[in-house]
């Protein structure tokens, strides 16, 4: 009888740890999503090789030889090879196994390698705002807020980076998550291999408003059903370009999603080398000084380029010094 209700109450606890799944990593919906899905059930299987025994050992010795029982441990031995062979030698099978699933696993999923497939990948532009996605499609002319479409079967190269903090992009159900740094390009790749709307997040805290920096994906049935989405975010008036993008950029919490029919030329990449201004102006900075050191405006440029100048100088004299010594 007590063995029956155990049972009854482990597929209870089973079914609602296997509930609190739908939706999630073991729920995969795509290809990387379920190698990765593969890799955590080996992983985890291999290391319950050793750590079940041990807890079940730990558990028996304890009742075994728990106080008022006459049971007694006196063991008469100070070396088994046998047990020193065990404890060894099958750890050490398990971390080799385990290693090279690992290793091989890590090369075939890396998110930057394109995928092999048929078809040619959609490029899809990611920038991570205060708090909110933005969605660019280049190839089509068009950009979204917080919604994320893509045929199914069609592998998507994602171009992401952040206009503030460091975020990180994730749509758990078709795989890999990939940070977004400000000033920088990162990439992923994924593939949905079933028709479907999935939950998209950021995995990063990045301030007050990260709670509600969500998304949806959508994975249509067919190309046409892509096209015709396409088709009805083009015929929105709304443009992207650097003044709207300004505004957009201003944070927000709970974003509703947004359509913008026409996207400026380039504007990812302007995103991308917008913390950089700074350091061009600055280079430009130099340039004049050094154009314009003869003619009285040296105090114009920053003190290091003097400094910089100042110590070449220098040492050139050093070495003709040294030379004609």
């Amino acid at each position: 009888m007590f063995i029956r209700s155990l049972s009854k109450v482990a597929l209870a606890a089973m079914v609602l740890f296997l509930a609190g799944c739908e939706g999630g990593v073991l729920d995969p919906k795509g290809h990387v999503g379920l190698q990765e899905k593969n890799l955590i059930i080996v992983a985890t299987v291999l290391m319950l090789l050793v750590v079940v025994p041990v807890i079940f050992m730990t558990l028996f010795f304890a009742w075994k030889y728990r106080e008022g029982r006459d049971e007694l441990y006196m063991p008469k031995w100070a070396h088994s090879n046998k047990i020193e062979t065990i404890v060894w030698i099958v750890p050490i099978i398990i971390i080799v196994i385990l290693g090279t699933i690992t290793w091989k696993t890590t090369h075939e999923l890396d998110p930057y390698r394109p995928l092999d497939h048929e078809r040619d990948h959609l490029t899809v532009e990611v920038v991570s705002l205060n708090w909110k996605w933005l969605f660019i499609y280049p190839e089509q002319g068009i950009a979204t807020v917080n919604e994320l479409v893509f045929p199914k079967d069609v592998p998507v190269q994602f171009k992401i980076t952040s206009d503030s903090t460091m975020n990180s992009f994730f749509i758990p159900q078709l795989g890999s998550q990939i940070y977004s740094m400000a000033g920088m390009e990162t990439k992923l790749h994924l593939i949905a291999n079933e028709a479907g709307t999935f939950d998209g997040m950021s995995a990063n805290y990045s301030g007050a408003g990260f709670t509600g920096m969500k998304f949806k994906a959508t994975a249509t049935p067919t190309d046409a059903d892509f096209n015709n989405w396409v088709a009805s975010v083009k015929s929105n008036n709304a443009v992207l370009n650097s003044q709207s993008y300004d505004e957009l950029a201003k944070p927000s919490e709970n974003n509703p999603v947004q359509y913008y029919g026409a996207v400026q030329d380039g504007l990812f990449h302007q995103i991308v080398m917008k913390y950089m201004q700074h350091y061009n102006d600055w280079g430009k900075g130099g340039n004049e000084h050094g154009e314009h050191q003869g003619h009285g405006s040296t105090e114009a440029a920053e003190p290091s380029m003097h400094i910089m100048h100042h110590d070449s100088s220098s040492a050139v004299e050093h070495a003709k010094a040294n030379g004609e010594a």
